[in-house]
């Protein structure tokens, strides 16, 4: 069986998804990381038809007429429509995957997905990657992952901290001997910063913004701590009252007073981890420090927060918005030694 699996598995290229909220990213077997696009699906509702995937959706975002929606199919890193989260697979899979022969089989499949998810969340992405080409499929939890993309020695005895800010969730997990100890899944992310600079402008400025304004400004100038220089960009928008495109000046301090609320409990949620957190680990912890990966480790000034309300030495891990990407591809690339921080895919075969 071992050999037979050997063989197929140089048939075809094994490939890491990390199936993100706002971004997904595929790794590729003695490859590396071959795709880097939005998780965003350009839709024809007349026909059902889906006319394009990734960066070129995204460009269609608030820009298409009304029989067009491009869409994300995943919410809060859960599918929530099966039928199009299987044609962004299908797109990423054949995009990234080469037959070296016509009969050559899918490929094995490892994907990361948010911990505590349900079982039928799991059974949802593994049918979606199977139903999209895959011939196998394997799910790794996300702060695992994270953690194994940043080269944390996960498989030993010690404490490892990590948080996890993507688009749609929070991971925050301690992690020891190859195992989550204790973990929590927040639902308050990236995107929801975002929306807070949407709410912020019209109830402070009855200034309406779309969600790639919000973004870009959230990019340029959002923190979470106070910055040594004052920035300031132009928000552009439609008045709510008059009607009328409206610009104006919003600082550092507006925005970060408009996802004040979000950080906070980002915050709290990582004080509370380490409360939960044994001793034993916690010692290792406050030596080794607080890892943060994703998207969201790039907020101008959040390790600073983070290492002054826990009082713990906090870094932002290299390259923070592939770490899971890469740390499923680490796994793909030493299946054996690491198989046992796969998530068990047994129990989700379907009753017979």
């Amino acid at each position: 069986m071992k050999f037979f699996q050997n063989i197929l598995s140089r048939l075809g290229q094994d490939i890491a998804i990390d199936l993100g909220t706002a971004n997904s990213l595929v790794y590729v077997k003695g490859k590396g990381i071959v795709i880097q696009e939005p998780s965003v699906v350009a839709i024809n509702q007349k026909t059902g038809k889906v006319l394009a995937v990734g960066h070129e959706a995204k460009k269609m975002v608030g820009r298409t007429p009304t029989h067009i929606v491009a869409m994300r199919p995943l919410v809060k890193g859960v599918v929530s429509d099966f039928e199009v989260t299987e044609q962004m697979l299908k797109y990423f899979i054949t995009k990234a995957y080469q037959r070296k022969f016509i009969l050559s089989p899918g490929p094995r499949v490892i994907v990361g997905a948010p911990f505590g998810v349900t079982e039928v969340e799991k059974r949802a992405v593994r049918d979606a990657t199977l139903s999209a080409g895959a011939r196998e499929v394997f799910l790794i939890e996300e702060p695992m992952a994270a953690a194994i993309g940043a080269r944390l020695a996960v498989q030993e005895p010690g404490g490892n901290f990590i948080v996890d800010i993507g688009g749609g969730t929070t991971e925050v997990a301690v992690l020891s001997l190859g195992g989550i100890v204790y973990a929590k899944s927040l639902r308050i992310a990236g995107d929801k910063m975002t929306e807070d600079i949407i709410h912020f402008a019209q109830e402070e400025y009855k200034i309406f913004i779309g969600e790639r304004t919000a973004e870009s400004i959230k990019i340029a100038i959002g923190s979470a701590y106070p910055l040594k220089e004052r920035k300031e960009v132009p928000l552009r928008g439609r008045n709510l009252i008059t009607g009328l495109p409206e610009e104006i000046l919003v600082s550092d301090e507006d925005v970060r007073r408009a996802m004040e609320r979000s950080v906070r409990q980002i915050v709290n949620e990582i004080k509370a981890t380490v409360e939960e957190t044994p001793p034993e680990l916690l010692a290792d912890i406050m030596h080794r420090g607080i890892f943060l990966a994703g998207g969201g480790a790039l907020l101008r000034g959040l390790d600073t927060l983070i290492m002054k309300e826990t009082k713990i030495p906090t870094r932002i891990v290299e390259d923070p918005l592939t770490a899971v990407v890469r740390g499923a591809g680490l796994v793909l690339e030493n299946l054996d030694e690491l198989r046992d921080v796969l998530t068990e895919t047994e129990n989700l075969e379907p009753p017979h």
